[in-house]
Formats: structure tokens, sequence, C-alpha cells
């Protein structure tokens, strides 16, 4: 299947019920090696999945038993039964007891193929994951698009906020093309990277003999963008001044470049961006208030990838098809990635996939799949403060953890591994399992640093952990 394309689900339909009226579910998001966006919805109560179930839940996996497992919703949580599998199932990394009903987060395992809880799965059955303007996008995404098209066709204006690599400039792009400005030029432009000496001269165009060394005419950003659309992406990274001056040209549809004597009209529309809320950044000082109510609606806000799990299996499949089409991602990379919080979202996990797919090509014996074991340890897991190095401390694939033995280390050292856990245990909705593999140790010695740094046991569910953490 290409993932470029992929379609709703089977079945698909347009659900005209009240939109309050949530159906749990679950997702089959990757199987036969592919990903996909197969509802399952459990409208009726609990419903067993398996290789030889009616269609809307079979799964076509030889490694799925005819009767896998059983799901069941309660209380908003998603509870899944093995059903004596002949493979087992993994819930969130964790082999699960058989005929034992046990809670499920971020992914399930059955077989080679892997699936999601969701609250509702009504969006998947009308939207699935498909590819818009170019870009991967789930049922979440392809709403907000919506919202993003409705602000270009009728008005002028977006701010967009997200954390970093979350596809601000996709969302950029689906503004200017969904605009009548189309045709035109779509100039993207990132104010953090702009220098305060020189941020008014590159974005209002500087005149020929307006300064020392300037021998020709020169347009600037806005002028470039003339008849389209100005994409400034961290706007309050702007010197004040730069804010007030874009200010007049956004109020008065001229500009004055540096050195002129009479403004130029101009006409284009604006998208901006920040990592941060507007609002605050106007109390901090560092956004002007005037500029905010120009610029700061409409606006939407994206979803972190973690939020948006469906997407990951294609982003996968078309990173790794990008760089060659001869290597595939086998469920246990796939499952990882599921798993991880990626702080740096979806450019931080095209990264790591390249990194995983040339360290495959590296061990490769033949073998063209890239498996969770060609993953760095720490990719796409939670930031901590760095680890001081000790010279009597050989050179590992990451960081060392402290010792659980008995040997004295500096208090420092302690309190920045003590931090590392805590963030890692709060990202992994304190998941031991989880939580030890985004830290790169095993379950014992995490559980003995828990112990050790006395952090509460209220943040961790150390029941959800028991049983392997094989490789599939």
């Amino acid at each position: 299947m290409d993932p470029s394309t992929l379609p709703p689900s089977a079945g698909a339909h347009r659900d005209d019920r009240d939109d309050r009226e949530r159906v749990p579910g679950v997702v089959l998001v990757f199987s036969g090696g592919a990903p996909g966006a197969q509802a399952m919805a459990a409208a009726s109560g609990p419903f067993e999945i398996g290789r030889g179930l009616a269609s809307a839940r079979k799964i076509d996996d030889g490694r799925v038993s005819r009767r896998h497992a059983r799901v069941a919703f309660d209380a908003g949580r998603c509870l899944v039964t093995d059903l004596g599998s002949q493979n087992g199932t993994f819930l969130d990394g964790v082999l699960a007891a058989a005929n034992v009903a046990t809670p499920a987060q971020r992914v399930i395992r059955v077989g080679d193929s892997l699936l999601i809880p969701t609250g509702d799965v009504r969006p998947f059955e009308r939207a699935g994951v498909r590819s818009v303007d170019g870009f991967l996008r789930g049922p979440g995404m392809q709403a907000l698009l919506e919202d993003v098209a409705r602000a270009a066709q009728g008005g002028t204006v977006l701010h967009v906020r997200g954390e970093s690599g979350t596809g601000k400039e996709g969302v950029a792009q689906a503004f200017h093309l969904a605009s009548t400005r189309a045709a035109r030029s779509l100039v993207a432009v990132n104010c953090a990277a702009i220098p305060h000496a020189v941020a008014e001269r590159l974005l209002f165009g500087v005149k020929r003999g307006a300064y020392s060394g300037a021998d020709a005419d020169a347009p600037g950003y806005v002028q470039e963008a003339d008849g389209g659309t100005l994409f400034l992406d961290e706007i309050a990274e702007l010197d004040l001044l730069v804010q007030a001056k874009l200010l007049r040209v956004l109020e008065s549809k001229e500009v004055m470049p540096l050195g002129a004597s009479r403004p130029r009209k101009v006409d284009f529309a604006l998208c901006s961006a920040t990592n941060k809320d507007l609002r605050a950044l106007v109390a901090a000082g560092r956004l002007r208030e005037d500029l905010y109510f120009r610029i700061g609606r409409p606006a939407v806000t994206l979803p972190p990838l973690r939020n948006r799990p469906e997407e990951i299996p294609a982003l996968i499949a078309c990173e790794l098809a990008r760089m060659t089409p001869a290597q595939a991602a086998h469920v246990s990379l796939v499952e990882q990635c599921l798993l991880r919080p990626w702080p740096g979202n979806v450019r931080e996990l095209f990264a790591e996939i390249r990194a995983a797919a040339q360290a495959a090509q590296a061990a490769s014996g033949g073998d063209h799949r890239v498996t969770a074991r060609h993953l760095p340890a720490m990719a796409g897991s939670v930031f901590g403060s760095a680890m001081p190095e000790a010279a009597s401390t050989p050179p590992v694939e990451h960081e060392a953890p402290p010792s659980d033995g008995p040997r004295r280390r500096m208090p420092e050292v302690d309190g920045q591994w003590r931090r590392r856990i805590e963030d890692a245990l709060r990202a992994n909705a304190g998941n031991v399992a989880a939580t030890a593999r985004a830290l790169g140790l095993h379950r014992t010695q995490l559980r003995r640093l828990v112990k050790r740094h006395e952090i509460a046991v209220a943040m961790v569910d150390d029941g959800r952990d028991d049983g392997d953490d094989r490789d599939g």
C-alpha cells in the first residue's frame, strides 16, 4: 500500500449522530508490514479481534491467532484480555498475562500488527489517514486544516501555535494554497535566525545608497511576498521596533524600504507562528500588544506528534521509502516509535528514522528490515540534564546511569538523574517498562534507582510491566 495515499478505514461513512456521542474503539495502524487506519468500534460493548473473525474485526496477520484478544472500554480506560493466543498480546510494550483484563494506554501489539486505543473512532471512520497538500494527516490534523482553509478563504491573517517540529510551515503552506493567492509566492522566514541588526533591512528592503555598501536596490521579504503570503515563524523573536514597523505595514499596506523617500504599496496575506502563547509573550514584553490584536486571530494550535500517533507508522514508511525503497519498517520499530514522546515531533522522528536506517544498512546481512534494535536508545525521549563525564567511565552508546551499588557519587549527578527519571516517568504515564526503554535502562535497574532516589510511588505504575520485553 502506498503510504502517501492511505484510504479511510473499510466501511467508512458519515456519522450523523451528535458529536458528543463518542464511540470508543481501537484503530489498526500497522499490519502486514504497512501502515493503515482500520477503525474497530466498541459501540455495542466489548469485542474480539483475531485472524478468524468477521471482516470488521479481522486482522490478516499470520502471527495473529484466530481468536486473539478481547477489547473493552470501562470508565474511559481501554482494557485488553489476551485469549490464550499463541504469540501473546503486548500492551505498551509489555507482554500481558493471558485471560487477565489489562489496561492499554498507547499501543496494542498482536502478532506483527499494532493498534492504538482511542476515545472516539468516528473521525477515523470518516477520514482515516491521508496525504493532504503533500503531508500525511490523521483525522485531527485534517479537521485543523479545514479550519485553516476557512481562514484563508475568509481573511488574510492566521496565527499558528505549536511545538518545534510539529509542521507549522506545512500549515502555512496549506493556508497559502487555500487562498486566492495560491498562484503567487509563499515566502517563509524564520525570525529567530535573523540578526537584530539586519532584520529591518531583510524584511522591508533597502534603496541603493542607503548606507555604505548598498550598491543596488534590494527588496525585502515583504516585497517578495507581494500578491502572495508571508510566513513569519517565531514572530516574537523580532525586535520590538521592527514589530512596530511590521504593524504599520499591515495597517497601511505600504512598506518603506531603508533609504527610500516614498512608500511602496504591498498586498499580502500573513501567517505567523510561535511555539509559545501569544498573550503570555505580550505579558512578558516580547510582543507588542497592538501587533497581537492584528495577528492573534484567527488562530490554530497544532497538536504534538505524541497526540496524533495514527500518523507515525505512515510517516516512518514514507521516510524509509524516500531514503531507499529496499528498506521496510519492522513491527518492533513502529511499536517503539509509538511508545516514545518525541519532544522534537516530526522533525526528530525523521532524523532518528534516518539514523536507524543507516544503522540497519551497516549491520545488514541481506535483511532489509529496520528494527527497534537500530533505533538509538534515547531517540524520541524526554531531555534531561547532561551528565558530567568521569575519567574512569568507559565510553558507551548512551549516558551511563548512576550506579545502584554502594559506591558514593556526586550529589549533583544523582539529582540530575532523579530529575531525568521523574520526567521520563511522567512522559510515559508511570509505565516502568516504557520509562526504562526511554532511559536506556533495564527495568530492574530502574526500579532500584526509583527506590534509591525515593521517587514517589504514586508516579510509578509498577503493575503494568510484568512479563517479557521481547522484540517480536
